[in-house]
């Protein structure tokens, strides 16, 4: 699905129905989504998960680079897709024998994209896992399958699906960061470093770039390489007069790393330039005046 058209939201031809669907799967780049993995550099924290908890657990009430690894909040999706793109039906038609079997995949996705949607994540899964195992050939429902345990914080099930889409559709990078941000959450730096390369390499949009930078400066602050972590970030190119949502979330990333690093004047620097833009952007304010600024 992401090689036929995930980022393509607005292309003409595509339902509102079907452009719900697109929505759903791209929607695994929110401040909900990338920020899944446990806080950085927080090692004596201890995270108690509920089952289909529908949001990833913060942090002692302060963000770090792992909250911010995902575009501003789009508003969530509240109507249930009635079709799914035609690529994803031709697809499910594919990994199965006979229409009506075609059908009834078709029908359960649908049910499960809504749920998705709603951020019914324990529901999406239920219905997601017997579809992986009917059509396990199927990249769209291997993606979504793996976003949504990503959404519930199970790291290693969330990497296997995503892995098995990144083999389905090699010419995509739409979810490296997601794939990224599940090997970073179980420090194998290795995996991270590989996706980084690739998805640098293959100079995808600038948004999506952003979004593996952040996962990527995050594992190297973990790794204890803080000024290889501030640097990479600091090469970033932003526009101080119209900046995007990623570069917003960029200053923020580097005013956290700054802080951590002990250099505050810098740190002070960069929430207020955060706050020019976005005052409400998240605990943006409240880092800033404990920072005496």
């Amino acid at each position: 699905m992401a090689r036929k058209g995930t980022r393509q939201l607005n292309e003409e031809g595509v339902s509102p129905a079907s452009q719900s669907w697109r929505e759903a799967v791209a929607r695994s780049r929110t401040p909900e989504g990338l920020a899944g993995a446990p806080p950085a550099w927080e090692p004596d924290e201890v995270w108690v998960r509920e089952a289909d908890a529908p949001r990833a657990p913060r942090g002692r009430g302060r963000r770090g680079m792992a909250d911010v690894a995902g575009p501003t909040e789009e508003p969530r999706g509240r109507r249930k897709p009635k079709t799914l793109p035609p690529e994803v039906t031709s697809e499910l038609t594919d990994a199965v024998s006979g229409k009506a079997a075609a059908a009834k995949l078709n029908q359960r996705l649908t049910d499960a994209t809504g749920a998705f949607e709603r951020e019914r994540y324990g529901d999406a899964a239920r219905m997601l896992k017997p579809l992986a195992e009917q059509a396990p050939g199927a990249s769209a429902v291997r993606e979504l399958y793996g976003l949504t345990l990503y959404r519930l914080g199970r790291w290693d099930a969330a990497s296997k699906e995503l892995e098995a889409f990144r083999l389905l559709s090699p010419d995509s990078v739409d979810q490296h960061p997601t794939l990224a941000d599940c090997y970073r959450a179980k420090k194998r730096w290795r995996k991270v470093d590989e996706l980084w390369e690739e998805l640098r390499k293959a100079s995808p949009a600038p948004d999506l770039v952003a979004e593996g930078r952040l996962v990527y400066a995050g594992s190297l602050a973990e790794r204890g390489q803080m000024s290889e972590a501030i640097e990479l970030l600091e090469r970033a190119k932003t526009d101080q007069k119209k900046p995007r949502p990623d570069h917003l979330r960029t200053w923020y990333a580097l005013a956290d790393l700054y802080e951590r690093a002990g250099e505050v004047p810098r740190a002070r620097e960069l929430f207020r330039r955060v706050l020019r833009f976005d005052d409400e952007l998240y605990d943006t304010a409240d880092r800033l005046r404990g920072l005496g600024g």
